[in-house]
């Protein structure tokens, strides 16, 4: 009898999750293929207001939703920008829409990006690429993204010269850019259409990060619930200690800042380091935080770093002559605070700043490096 309760009880679970798993999906679905293209009118990166109108011109108009911080999608935008080129002469338009809500971005979900998904960092993103095709916001309302119901990004939707929809998925199969893809599936797709003949396949799947929607913005409020929750120490570390540090023996990207609760340049820049530890801490990185007040003003040290959450490896140097502290992070450091260093394993120092630094640039070279990277 218990063993039909429980089989009976599993079977109402499952049916619980497999009709939530189905409506996540059914949200907002695909445009289908046949659809006309959805009107929109949206804000450019280059200042512009764009809508279907704005590319009559065209014979085939490629819709491409992407974004700044998913690894997929930047793999995706030299390929992009190429296609762009390749076809710019041949009656073909492509714009790019950013589908995704900002407010529901997660910082954990920054671990592949040094920019996030908000207007101004689209401008920024697409400055640095150079993009060579419109890249428009819909972070706001999302009403475009809803009217055509990209899956992930990248996601392309390719209409004819009557903007009905050809062809809508991936734009080829495979994700690496240093690696050649076996079907060219957007490119076949508007080569058909070219050519008078029907997009085949005309739909496949896509890989990417999911298209982050506006009523998902609670998972940043349940984010933050989590994190009050982490402990937050401070160790003593002496002399010897710093220089173990500095010599990483670890196989994580080291960032290493002194600061003191008494220089007030640290501590106004010190959220900027909780937010990098928490975008970039699954990876291979770590931050580490060495306070430079006296000994005696530990428990003043500690509660400064429960007030940031600072669940991230903290110490407090245990010695009275400061001068050690220096020469054992860095020689070449003249003591003014605050002073952070980039490490990587091995003890090759290779990013170094005497003074606040600039949080953007901060995140470029972490992302930016060898031991992490912007895609898969």
């Amino acid at each position: 009898m218990k063993n039909k309760i429980f089989i009976a009880f599993t079977f109402a679970l499952l049916s619980i999750f497999s009709r939530a798993f189905a409506h996540s999906f059914e949200e907002h679905p695909t445009l289908a293929i046949g659809a006309s293209a959805p009107d929109f009118t949206l804000p450019g990166v280059d200042g512009q207001t764009y809508t279907l109108a704005s590319f009559k011109k065209k014979d085939i108009l490629v819709v491409i939703f992407i974004c700044n911080h998913c690894p997929t999608a930047q793999a995706y935008e030299d390929r992009i920008i190429q296609l762009t080129k390749d076809y710019a002469d041949k009656g073909v338009a492509i714009v790019a829409i950013m589908p995704n809500d900002p407010a529901s971005i997660t910082l954990s979900e920054l671990d592949y990006t040094d920019l996030s998904d908000s207007f101004e960092e689209m401008k920024i993103r697409a400055k640095e690429k150079n993009f060579n095709f419109p890249y428009l916001y819909d972070g706001d309302k999302e009403a475009t993204a809803k009217a055509y119901g990209p899956v992930a990004t990248p996601h392309v939707f390719i209409f004819d010269k009557s903007r009905k929809l050809c062809y809508q998925g991936r734009i080829d199969d495979v994700e690496d850019p240093t690696k050649m893809p076996k079907n060219h599936d957007a490119r076949n797709a508007i080569d058909a259409l070219l050519a008078n003949k029907e997009a085949n396949p005309a739909t496949t799947k896509v890989f990417g990060c999911s298209i982050k929607w506006i009523e998902k913005s609670n998972w940043i409020t349940k984010a933050k619930e989590e994190w009050a929750k982490e402990p937050v120490e401070l160790h003593d570390i002496n002399e010897s200690g710093i220089k173990e540090l500095l010599k990483n023996s670890s196989d994580k990207l080291r960032l290493i800042n002194v600061w003191a609760t008494w220089c007030g340049p640290c501590v106004t820049e010190f959220p900027e380091f909780i937010t990098i530890n928490r975008m970039y801490r699954k990876r291979d990185f770590e931050f580490i935080s060495i306070s430079a007040d006296n000994l005696s003003k530990k428990e003043k040290a500690l509660k400064f770093l429960k007030n940031q959450q600072a669940s991230n490896t903290n110490y407090i140097f245990s010695e009275d002559d400061k001068y050690k502290l220096i020469e054992a992070i860095d020689p070449k450091w003249q003591g003014a605070l605050p002073y952070t260093i980039l490490v990587e394993p091995g003890g090759k120092i290779v990013y170094a700043k005497q003074g606040p630094i600039n949080p953007g640039l901060m995140k470029k070279v972490i992302v930016e490096n060898k031991l992490l990277g912007r895609y898969y």
